[in-house]
């Protein structure tokens, strides 16, 4: 749940079961001048954000979260299974050429390669294009084998890690894609891939409380 901007009432009940904790909604309702019924989705918006917490029988109390606890708390609760996106791979032999069209219909800043088995060997990115297309090779006979991030220099994620760990990655390799691979007996097969627009994605998400 996202980090919310509370309204003078909930402002208000929060005062009130930070100094009367633990205490029942009926008591709390009874301090406002107001019904049960008018405070319940006060008190359950409070509650799924993570200000309050609430035991049957003994009522509500404060957690003592600040705003920054509780989205940090949130961010370390979204996996890379959640926002991962369909990875765009190429084979090993095909062409620089055919690369760059296939990223450009593809819409996409990173290709993966694979080999005929289908697993892992390389990473393209857009710089890599584009420093073949300075030079003064043939694009059409150049095999992406030649340019590409080969491994073991290719960082990888897979769908369990959290995104802010990802985040972090690209931000320190200064990429703009991590290839989501599920490990086999030969290799590692890629399943998915993680973009900063996939990470933007999950912020405006938890922004807006989903």
């Amino acid at each position: 749940m996202r980090t919310i901007e509370l309204n003078k009432r909930q402002e208000h009940i929060l005062q009130i079961v930070k100094e009367n904790g633990p205490i029942t909604g009926e008591h709390i309702a009874e301090r406002l001048n107001l019904t049960r019924a008018t405070l319940r989705p006060d008190l359950a918006i409070l509650t799924m954000a993570g200000y309050l917490d609430a035991r049957p029988r003994v009522g509500y109390f404060y957690t003592g979260k600040t705003g920054t606890q509780l989205l940090t708390e949130n961010l370390q609760k979204i996996l890379v299974r959640d926002y991962q996106s369909i990875p765009v791979v190429v084979h090993e032999n095909v062409s620089v050429y055919d690369a760059i069209c296939t990223m450009f219909l593809e819409d996409v800043g990173t290709l993966f390669v694979v080999d005929k088995a289908s697993l892992l060997v390389g990473v393209l990115s857009r710089k890599d294009l584009l420093r073949a297309s300075i030079g003064k090779q043939e694009l059409t006979a150049l095999p992406v084998h030649i340019i590409m991030t080969r491994m073991p220099n290719i960082t990888m994620c897979n769908k369990e890690d959290l995104l802010i760990d990802v985040a972090k990655k690209l931000i320190e390799k200064q990429i703009d894609a991590l290839p989501v691979v599920r490990e086999t007996d030969d290799g590692f097969e890629v399943v998915g891939r993680v973009t900063k627009s996939n990470i933007t994605k999950a912020f405006v998400a938890l922004a807006n409380g989903q």
